[in-house]
C-alpha cells in the first residue's frame, strides 16, 4: 500500500465449492493475489462434495487476497472465502469489517450458495449475487431470486469470473448497491 493510502475498504467473495471465487479475485486484483490453494486429494473426497466440479484439482483452504488501488488515499481489499463446509468457520472472521460481499453462484449447483446467503443475512453484511456462467441452466435473475428467497432490492447480475472487466462490473454493482442503500432513509450500509 502506498504511504498516502488512508482508507482500506474490504469486500468478501463467497459461494459454494468450485464456483470461481479464486478466479474472480485473480482476474481483478492489481497485485499477484495471495491464495491458499492446495491440491485436492483422495482423502478429501470423503469430506468435500466434488460433484459438479469435474476437473477441479485445487481448492482454497484459508482465503484468497487481492488488492485494487482506488485512488491515492483509498485501497480495496478483496478476500475470497473457501467454499467447503469444513472451512465455513473462517467466514465470520472474513466478514468482520467488510463493506459488503459478493455471492457467486453456479447455476448448475444453486443449492451450494444457500449457506452464503443465509450467513450474510444473519451477520447483516450487505451483498449482491453474481451468476458465474458455467453453461448451466439459464435461470433468469427473477428465477434465481425466487430460488434463493432474496430481498427484492438485492442485485442479481451475470458475470464471467475469468474476465477482468466482468469481475470489475461485479464489484462496481456492489458499490452502487451499497451507495444507494446508504442514501435511503435510515440507510447505514
Amino acid at each position: 500500500m502506498q504511504p498516502t493510502a488512508e482508507t482500506g475498504l474490504k469486500i468478501v467473495v463467497v459461494g459454494g465449492f468450485g464456483v470461481g471465487k479464486t478466479t474472480l479475485v485473480r482476474s481483478v486484483s492489481e497485485i499477484r493475489p495471495l491464495n491458499t490453494e492446495e491440491t485436492l486429494s483422495r482423502a478429501g473426497e470423503a469430506v468435500d462434495d466434488t460433484a459438479g466440479v469435474k476437473g477441479k484439482s485445487e481448492t482454497t483452504v484459508a482465503f484468497d487476497f487481492g488488492r485494487i488501488t482506488l485512488g491515492p488515499r483509498h485501497v480495496l481489499y478483496l478476500f475470497g472465502a473457501p467454499g467447503q463446509p469444513r472451512f465455513w468457520f473462517l467466514w465470520d472472521q472474513l466478514f468482520a469489517g467488510a463493506l459488503g460481499a459478493v455471492v457467486l453462484v453456479d447455476t448448475r449447483r444453486v443449492d451450494d450458495c444457500w449457506y452464503a446467503v443465509d450467513r450474510l443475512e444473519q451477520t447483516g453484511v450487505p451483498f449482491i449475487v453474481a451468476r458465474n456462467d458455467f453453461g448451466g441452466p439459464p435461470y433468469t435473475p427473477r428465477e434465481l431470486r425466487e430460488a434463493l428467497a432474496l430481498d427484492p432490492e438485492v442485485p442479481v447480475i451475470d458475470c464471467d469470473a475469468r474476465s477482468r472487466e466482468s469481475a470489475a462490473r461485479v464489484l462496481i454493482t456492489l458499490v452502487e448497491y451499497l451507495t444507494a442503500a446508504a442514501r435511503r432513509p435510515g440507510g447505514d450500509a
